[in-house]
């Protein structure tokens, strides 16, 4: 933005796509960086209580990463509804009249299909117990990697505003893909989780940013798109961004510790005795 001049619509080319194909992919990262967060939260408060309850049992644990991978499939498909079916969108037709048929509308399609891969890694390995749990991050880097390569190239040929965003976008997209490998790695590192997760929010604020920018609801000022001011404005914006990721990630520890204590003092001594027990057992699984 440089003024309201700028922001007036004067150089606004006709751009293929729509607000949802972005609102969409930003709810579904935001939800898993929020849930992500939340669970790796859970966990740490557990471990540093003395004392255990029934959510850090190995049983129920179990059952949330599958219903988190039932989720995922979920969310996935979903997006590859929309990206192929949608009024406007290609409807299973990639080369029509002599032409590639919105490739763009294929990119989030070949997006959605690796966090689909996802969602069917994580059903696997907490059902089939010959696959290793690492295989989930492994996976999961894969699908953010794939992602960063996608939308390197998603923008091809446009203006620099858009350009510029979307690049934000592969950063943001990139770094979590590291840090997944890392996790990859190094098994069971708190700081590494929500620093994943952190990047996760990151990414879904910003997707509705870029929906925002290229789509702004009706009634709102059109972005230059050629404006070099509106990029710097951006620029502050998408830290502005990873600062509520942060925020976030405060809130949740707070309401985690304050959930983990109230539900610590409500258990018997002989609940906490046995649940204890689970815990033990659950530790040594983890360290073989």
């Amino acid at each position: 933005m440089n003024g309201s001049d700028n922001i007036s619509g004067l150089h606004h080319p006709q751009l293929r796509g729509d607000f949802s194909g972005h609102a969409l992919p930003g709810t579904f990262f935001f939800v898993m960086g929020v849930w992500w967060s939340t669970k790796s939260m859970l966990k740490y408060v557990c471990k540093k209580q003395k004392k255990t309850f029934y959510l850090h049992s190995k049983a129920l644990f179990r059952r949330a990463e599958i219903l988190e991978g039932i989720a995922l499939l979920f969310m996935v498909l979903l997006g590859m509804a929309g990206s192929l079916f949608l009024p406007g969108a290609p409807f299973l037709t990639l080369y029509k009249e002599g032409h590639w048929n919105q490739l763009m509308a294929w990119h989030h399609f070949t997006m959605y299909f690796f966090f689909g891969l996802l969602g069917v890694t994580y059903i696997l390995c907490f059902t089939i117990g010959s696959l290793p749990f690492s295989l989930i991050k492994l996976m999961l880097s894969n699908a953010l990697f794939v992602e960063s390569f996608v939308f390197q190239i998603h923008t091809h040929g446009r203006e620099m505003l858009d350009i510029f965003i979307h690049q934000l976008l592969v950063l943001a997209s990139f770094l979590a893909g590291v840090v997944a490998f890392m996790e990859f790695l190094i098994h069971n590192n708190v700081l590494l989780e929500l620093l994943r997760s952190s990047l996760m929010l990151l990414q879904g604020s910003w997707f509705w940013q870029i929906g925002f920018v290229l789509y702004p609801p009706s009634g709102v000022p059109k972005w230059d798109l050629a404006d070099h001011d509106s990029c710097m404005f951006l620029a502050i914006c998408f830290c502005w961004h990873y600062a509520l990721a942060y925020i976030i990630l405060g809130m949740n520890y707070a309401l985690a510790t304050w959930f983990v204590k109230s539900r610590c003092k409500k258990l018997c001594p002989s609940q906490v005795k046995l649940l204890k027990n689970a815990e033990e057992e659950q530790t040594s699984e983890e360290d073989m």
